[in-house]
């Protein structure tokens, strides 16, 4: 009679002693990937698991995609820090984790001073089988109806809120930053005195402008 699989259990937490950090269910990590020359990989830790010795520990996780990984690829509007929170899940040695991370939300994301190597954000959801994302859809802006990437440069319209890229609205980063006040082609047809508002120069950017 062959032997029964050995009994395993699960860890509240565990310290990795090679970078010296404890993890939990729910973290975020990077892990070695298969080859090096590829980024880490980026994955949310389910459960943790041990022997009856506390050893051979491993990681129960659920994978994040990069967009290059996803079946559309990257478009112009995924950020250079976005993944996607996939239904891959997977159990990998504890010891192929190289550093914790975080992923935000997408507008946790956009809030921050700083943006560390450690730093990711999350809007979607990916089906790793059908290619297929949750939220389908998603608000677009500016009159290339993108999705907004938070590492470009727009400008925001005082009068209907939209935001734009400089090159759509035949600007430049550097004529951008110089306005105070910013009015779309429609709102200016609408009302045209705001064209003079719209025209006045200023450095104080800090409510009109959402840099990366």
């Amino acid at each position: 009679m062959g032997k029964g699989k050995a009994p395993r259990r699960t860890l509240d937490s565990y310290t990795l002693r090679n970078i010296n950090k404890t993890i939990k269910a729910g973290d975020c990590v990077l892990m070695r990937p298969a080859e090096r020359s590829k980024p880490q990989y980026v994955a949310r830790i389910e459960r943790i698991e041990a022997d009856a010795r506390g050893g051979n520990v491993k990681v129960h996780v659920r994978w994040y995609y990069r967009p290059e990984e996803s079946i559309g690829g990257r478009r112009q509007f995924h950020g250079s820090k976005e993944v996607f929170l996939s239904d891959h899940y997977d159990v990998q040695s504890a010891d192929t984790i190289e550093a914790k991370c975080t992923v935000h939300s997408f507008k946790s994301y956009t809030k921050l001073d700083a943006v560390g190597n450690d730093d990711f954000f999350c809007r979607f959801e990916y089906n790793s089988a059908t290619g297929a994302f949750n939220p389908d859809r998603v608000a677009v802006y500016c009159k290339c109806e993108m999705p907004y990437n938070p590492d470009d440069l727009m400008v925001q319209c005082e009068g209907c809120s939209d935001w734009f890229h400089p090159a759509c609205i035949e600007m430049t980063a550097e004529e951008v930053k110089l306005l105070d006040h910013y009015f779309c082609e429609t709102c200016l047809s609408e009302d045209p005195k705001k064209l003079q508002n719209s025209l006045a120069s200023s450095v104080d950017l800090d409510t009109k402008v959402a840099n990366s």
